[in-house]
């Protein structure tokens, strides 16, 4: 018995999404995004914390005794911290960080303001009780008792605390533009080993360079203070105020720009005059010698051929009017010839 034969498909472009293609993509997920019900989002929010949160801890270890040096010391510490945002875009959460990237929707009239701000109203301290929780469930484990991750700890979190406001506000701009970034690169790779490689690097250069981001922020700062910092309330919550505000503006300046290159043109392009120029197709290139050439094809617009149709009917219509009537033709015979004067 025969067996049918089928046709082998094609295998799966592995090439990136084109830069608009992410836009759009994006813009999709952050309208569903503005839909999630109140528990979900505070749910979503929770891991999402709990994750960016394993990726610190993760770092803390990794700078401990580390004999790379300091800038190599640095990259492996933020290859390391990388996994946080990694588990979240592959296993699932919200960062509110990464949520600015909702002003490309927006921007584009796909939500309201007061759907985006309710997003981020709820996912913010649902990711700050992520991120405590974990330092006291670490804190108490023992993890980090009887070696010098503590003190390594300590190190990080009176660093952070220390900080001026305009120095952390700088680096929480600069700190959520490589976040956002790496969120729009996960949407441009087809694969999970894509996504990995794209979300690590740009994390990892944050984390080198030294810039501020304020989940991780509640993290580190909260076991550094349970580990024995001297970090005041105070300067806890100045530094968290201050890199939020950072990472919200270098977030929406990112998405801001983003939708101008890419989905504003769009807009342009739906709002186009009716009446525009035609747009002209380049031609084909002749594949062989003898290849006719083609002269380049015109493709209008459906409303123009509309337009060019009802011009040429109402030009039929004049040319068909009936000219008037010569009274000499049409004058009866029996009333014989019309006299002259």
């Amino acid at each position: 018995m025969n067996k049918p034969r089928t046709t082998p498909q094609p295998p799966a472009s592995m090439d990136p999404f084109a830069p608009g293609d992410i836009a759009r993509r994006l813009e999709a997920a952050n309208v569903s995004r503005a839909t999630l019900s109140v528990k979900r989002l505070l749910l979503l929010g929770l891991i999402g914390g709990v994750y960016i949160s394993f990726g610190g801890a993760l770092a803390t270890l990794v700078l401990t005794d580390n004999t790379l040096g300091y800038g190599l010391g640095r990259l492996a510490a933020g290859l390391a911290f990388s996994l946080g945002l990694i588990m979240l875009v592959l296993a699932g959460g919200e960062l509110f960080t990464g949520n600015n990237l909702m002003v490309l929707a927006l921007a584009g009239r796909k939500i309201s303001i007061r759907a985006m701000l309710r997003n981020w109203v709820f996912v913010y301290p649902a990711n700050a009780a992520g991120a405590v929780l974990l330092a006291f469930a670490i804190h108490y484990s023992g993890v980090l008792d009887g070696n010098g991750v503590k003190a390594t700890a300590v190190r990080i979190a009176e660093a952070k605390a220390l900080l001026d406001v305009p120095s952390a506000f700088l680096r929480g701009i600069l700190c959520n533009m490589l976040v956002c970034l790496a969120v729009w690169l996960s949407a441009a790779a087809r694969s999970v080993e894509g996504k990995v490689i794209v979300i690590a690097l740009p994390i990892s250069a944050f984390v080198a360079l030294g810039f501020e981001h304020c989940v991780a922020n509640f993290y580190l700062l909260t076991i550094g203070m349970l580990s024995g910092a001297e970090v005041t309330p105070a300067s806890f919550a100045t530094n968290i105020a201050t890199v939020t505000l950072g990472n919200t503006l270098g977030g929406i300046v990112t998405a801001a720009i983003l939708f101008l290159i890419y989905l504003g043109k769009d807009q342009v392009q739906r709002s186009r005059p009716i009446f525009s120029r035609p747009v002209v197709a380049p031609p084909s290139e002749p594949t062989g010698a003898a290849a006719p050439q083609v002269e380049p094809a015109v493709l209008e617009e459906p409303i123009q051929i509309a337009a060019v149709r009802l011009r040429l009917k109402s030009m039929h219509d004049d040319s068909a009017t009936p000219a008037p009537k010569d009274p000499m033709r049409t004058r009866p015979s029996w009333l014989g010839p019309r006299s002259k004067g």
